[in-house]
């Protein structure tokens, strides 16, 4: 087995396990995030409605007008800054962060505090 289809496994496992303890309250909305090397996507979703309330990326036009790349830390706390006050417009105040499983480090960590800093809780 190739290095690479070991971590992507052990990050789907890593994904499932998360998914199943963030689904124990339907309620409460879900900040999920994905990563690849060039580009961060987040958004809060309602899974007892399956809706999206606020979505953000590095592929937005909000976010090309102030930066151009989007494979970054800075990038990931701009792309949070945006998710926060999208969601703070639709009176989300409290989220379960889902991670999909990446590890907290790095743009994953810089977009949660960006977030956090709008007055969002998790």
């Amino acid at each position: 087995m190739s290095k690479t289809n070991l971590r992507t496994q052990l990050r789907l496992k890593r994904k499932y396990r998360v998914k199943n303890q963030t689904q124990k309250d339907p309620q409460k909305l879900r900040l999920t995030v994905f990563r690849s090397l060039n580009h961060i996507y987040a958004q809060i979703i309602d899974d007892s409605n399956r809706k999206t309330l606020a979505a953000a990326s590095s592929l937005s036009q909000e976010f090309k007008a102030k930066m151009k790349t989007g494979g970054n830390v800075e990038a990931a706390r701009l792309v949070g800054s945006l998710l926060g006050e999208k969601a703070a417009a639709n009176g989300v105040k409290e989220v379960y962060y889902d991670r999909n499983g990446f590890i907290y480090a790095g743009r994953v960590k810089a977009l949660a505090e960006a977030v956090r800093e709008k007055g969002i809780k998790f």
